[in-house]
């Protein structure tokens, strides 16, 4: 990225504002950096946590398979999922209230003995995978913002700062070299006037 610049004292004061104003902004973009990535880290780990409690879950009642064949599907079913927003590091992400179930009354005297307990595993499998899925949501969110960050950190580090500070060094260099000039311009003609006076007073 190109700096754009003029030779002057203006120039250089816009300059160094825009380039204090970046370094003092780079602890607060590389401290969020680094708090999201922690977060991506904590979200991915607890979805894997919630998959692997719902493959054991299912692997638990493998024996059950057989008799899922008796289970009436409609029986229960998820009805509602209650979502709040929570903030992380300026990210608005969803955060799990509740799942709501919706189940049709069922004769438990003629109905199989095991019907109850299939109800509240479905119950439990059910919630596992949703917590799951809300927590995928959450890394996906959360690991958007991280990148976008980090692009941000790596642009005020790589790209800006130095450019400004490079920018900042070729105006003050110029200026110095235009006074330079300008000392030596007067001293030449301090000269040839005092060579001209001597001159005429002999």
């Amino acid at each position: 990225m190109a700096i754009k610049f003029q030779y002057n004292k203006t120039s250089l004061g816009d300059l160094g504002k825009q380039l204090k104003m970046r370094q003092k902004a780079l602890p607060t973009i590389k401290s969020k950096e680094s708090a999201l990535r922690s977060e991506v880290k904590h979200a991915k780990d607890t979805a894997l946590d919630y998959q692997r409690q719902l493959t054991a879950l299912t692997k638990q009642y493998d024996y059950m398979v057989r008799l899922w064949g008796e289970f009436d599907p409609e029986l229960v079913r998820v009805s509602d999922v209650e979502l709040e927003t929570q903030k992380i590091a300026g990210v608005r992400i969803p955060l799990l209230k509740e799942v709501k179930f919706e189940e049709k009354p069922y004769d438990a005297f003629s109905a199989p003995v095991w019907y109850t307990d299939g109800v509240q595993l479905l119950h439990r499998m059910a919630h596992l995978g949703i917590e799951s899925e809300v927590y995928n949501r959450r890394m996906e969110l959360l690991d958007h913002a991280r990148r976008k960050t980090t692009q941000k950190v790596n642009l005020y580090e790589k790209v800006q700062i130095p450019g400004y500070e490079d920018a900042i060094r070729k105006i003050k260099r110029f200026m110095e070299d235009e006074e330079n000039l300008s000392k030596s311009a007067q001293k030449i003609v301090k000269t040839k006037q005092e060579s001209a006076t001597g001159g005429a007073m002999l």
